[in-house]
């Protein structure tokens, strides 16, 4: 292989025997770097599209990529776009870009989502596909279901059955994404092979704090209705004691007023019933009663939940057991309530 040779021109032998000498020397299996490298190259295609400038990358995967704040395998992309710029004659002079009142939110959802599918199938789907055979990566397929955007390659090595060779893109545009910066992504192979090159791209990420409140939040939902389904939905509980690891948990709680600004965007456009039928109360969660720590059913099913994703090698070095999360996250319920 000739130096500093784009990992998308090597042949077929060569990709796969570069996959295969990085993950001997990491003790990641090759699947993981194969689908990064897939990741890394669609949001490079995004972030460069002329939308770019108004999207915002957030979720696990941005915890993962642009943060290196969570140790699992996170593999769907989550972007925003920012709702004042795409829906700018909807939001008005709204400045914080939250409807008035229910019937307001009502009619905002309906015309963006519409509009949002539509700009998904049409739009966003061409720019990847160019982007993508521009670049000189053959995809096996597309295909869109809503916001959403699923991109199959075919794989040089086996999958596990709970990750696909393929790439999930969800966009969503009632938000502003902000707070957010300006972070570097690079493809996780790439420090172990220095004489290929690998997808890179700098990017708009949402700030951690952030983050750290989305998950919070949701949590405290699922804990509420003591249901619902458990699929991967354990990452949010492993993903939230490696942020307080990395100290965004403390950032997050000492700022009130970014709480506060989830709380509000959440309880306008996501609202939600706990088992009794209660309108959960978004902004008492963050206010002094938030709940991290399921009981009941929903403990069992968060708990079987986290031994298929340690089971599909979905964390990397070695998952910590499952009580211990809990335990972790029981402190920082404390602290954040005892604020």
């Amino acid at each position: 292989m000739a130096d500093q040779t784009l990992f998308q021109l090597l042949s077929t032998d060569e990709k796969y025997y570069t996959l295969r000498v990085a993950a001997e020397h990491s003790g990641h299996r090759p699947f993981v770097f194969e689908k990064d490298i897939w990741v890394v190259q669609i949001l490079k295609i995004l972030f460069d599209a002329p939308f770019g400038k108004d999207l915002v990358f957030k979720g696990g995967t941005s915890l993962s990529k642009a943060y290196n704040a969570i140790r699992r395998f996170s593999e769907d992309l989550d972007i925003t776009y920012d709702i004042r710029a795409f829906a700018s004659d909807i939001v008005g002079d709204y400045e914080d870009a939250i409807p008035p009142n229910r019937s307001q939110e009502k009619r905002w959802t309906k015309a963006i989502r519409k509009r949002l599918e539509e700009w998904t199938r049409e739009e966003a789907r061409a720019v990847i596909e160019e982007g993508l055979v521009h670049a000189g990566f053959h995809a096996a397929g597309f295909r869109t279901e809503n916001d959403q955007i699923y991109i199959a390659y075919k794989p040089l090595f086996e999958y596990p059955g709970f990750v696909e060779p393929e790439v999930k893109v969800e966009f969503g545009a009632r938000s502003t994404g902000e707070p957010c910066v300006e972070r570097r992504v690079e493809c996780d192979i790439a420090d172990l092979m220095p004489e290929i090159i690998f997808p890179s791209t700098d990017l708009s990420a949402m700030v951690a704090e952030r983050t750290f409140w989305e998950k919070a939040t949701s949590m405290d939902v699922f804990c509420r209705r003591n249901r619902g389904r458990g699929n991967r939905l354990s990452r949010h509980w492993h993903d939230l004691i490696r942020l307080d690891d990395a100290g965004y948990g403390e950032k997050a709680l000492a700022d009130r007023d970014l709480a506060l600004s989830v709380a509000r965007h959440k309880s306008m456009f996501f609202p939600e019933k706990d088992a009794e039928g209660n309108r959960i109360d978004y902004e008492a969660a963050v206010r002094g009663e938030l709940q991290l720590v399921p009981t009941g059913e929903a403990y069992a099913l968060l708990a079987d939940d986290y031994e298929a994703m340690v089971r599909a090698d979905m964390f990397f070095n070695d998952p910590e057991p499952f009580e211990n999360i809990m335990e972790r996250c029981a402190g920082i319920e404390s602290r954040a309530n005892n604020l």
